[in-house]
């Protein structure tokens, strides 16, 4: 009877056990305590991921009655149960003066889905005549709207108060009477009511036309530190548009003093107040990038205008391709942040709208409506 052989010891190489082993500690962490930041949660995106759980504000220095009151409120609500309706929708709300040339393009988009989206109409200064189904009997009341003045605030605010009343809208887009959308009504309702964040721009600016604008006065519940600027067109969840009805007192220090020429500065409430509330309550729960592009290239007041010549198929599929946003600051350092558009870790066009088109675009874009708009 032969002998037993003895198994020679392994020399397989150990780092390749080490790491399966890593590995594995890893994904059971994450099974285990799933992740409550937007960071990790766009890497670990699953049923326990949790964007708002356990929201809890935690103020640096001691707070005022004023500001203590408007933490218990805000934390309340951003700990509330994730609103679950069976037919989540899109506010479309449109802050306009008067007409919207560009009701007929918004009806080819919206046709078919009459389910999934509300609209809602400001108009500034007169009441336009619409000449699609979609948005007759859509205007609520209105007041004037003045450009940089408190006003524009009140008009956003207005329209998510309207907005709010239909359970079912999940999620709230402000648009302009000059813009338009990128892609299909899918691909832009899929991307909005499943994203974990909302997107409302914002970032640093220590220029003259950033933390330059602050005024001492927002003292002590906004400090120079944590104010911010950013595009006024948001996309928001529903928790943060409660957020902001919920919200006087930092509303009330950006209506006293954030406006066109005091103490020798220009502010402009409709840059900042968005920004500036949520970089202080919910920095994590914002993408800080706007979904709607323009274009400043040309280095004026206001954005480039899209005339008819303009609108091409390379164009639109220019803008559509973009996947990084940028922030540049006004001093004399003109610092640029870039940073990539993620949804839930994927990299992806960043605008699903765009503006300014002049009215004379609307034949043209029409024509080109289906082929560029199912271009990803």
């Amino acid at each position: 009877m032969s002998e037993s052989r003895q198994r020679p010891p392994f020399k397989g190489p150990r780092w390749i056990i080490t790491l399966v082993a890593l590995v594995t500690l890893v994904v059971i962490t994450a099974l285990i305590y799933p992740p409550r930041n937007s960071v990790t949660c766009y890497m670990f995106s699953g049923p326990g991921c949790q964007l708002y759980q356990q929201f809890l504000f935690v103020p640096s220095r001691e707070l005022t009655d004023t500001e203590a009151a408007a933490q218990v409120v805000t934390n309340e609500i951003m700990n509330l149960p994730e609103s679950k309706t069976a037919n989540p929708k899109i506010a479309f709300m449109f802050l306009t003066p008067g007409a919207l040339p560009f009701e007929p393009l918004w009806e080819m988009f919206l046709r078919g889905h009459e389910k999934k989206f509300s609209i809602y109409v400001h108009a500034s200064k007169k009441s336009p005549a619409h000449t699609s189904n979609y948005f007759a009997g859509r205007d609520i009341h209105s007041h004037k709207v003045a450009w940089g003045q408190i006003s524009m605030v009140d008009a956003e605010r207005r329209l998510l108060a309207h907005a709010l009343i239909d359970p079912d809208n999940q999620h709230f887009v402000l648009l302009s009477d000059s813009c338009v959308p990128l892609f299909d009504f899918n691909y832009i309702y899929n991307h909005l009511i499943f994203a974990n964040l909302s997107f409302i721009d914002c970032f640093e600016d220590p220029g003259p036309h950033g933390s330059g604008r602050y005024s001492q006065h927002m003292l002590p519940e906004v400090e120079k530190k944590d104010f911010r600027k950013g595009s006024q067109w948001f996309s928001m969840k529903r928790r943060h548009a409660i957020v902001v009805m919920a919200d006087s007192l930092y509303y009330t220090k950006f209506k006293l003093y954030c406006r066109p020429k005091m103490e020798g500065r220009n502010c402009y409430a409709d840059e900042h107040y968005f920004p500036t509330l949520f970089n202080m309550i919910d920095p994590n729960g914002i993408a800080n990038w706007s979904v709607t592009h323009v274009d400043w290239s040309e280095g004026k007041w206001h954005p480039r205008l899209y005339n008819a010549r303009d609108i091409t198929p390379y164009l639109l599929r220019k803008i559509k391709s973009i996947q990084l946003a940028y922030h540049v600051t006004s001093d004399l350092k003109k610092v640029t942040t870039v940073r990539p558009c993620l949804w839930k870790g994927e990299q992806r066009p960043c605008y699903l709208f765009a503006r300014k088109f002049n009215p004379e675009t609307l034949d043209r874009l029409m024509y080109l409506f289906p082929n560029y708009t199912s271009m990803v």
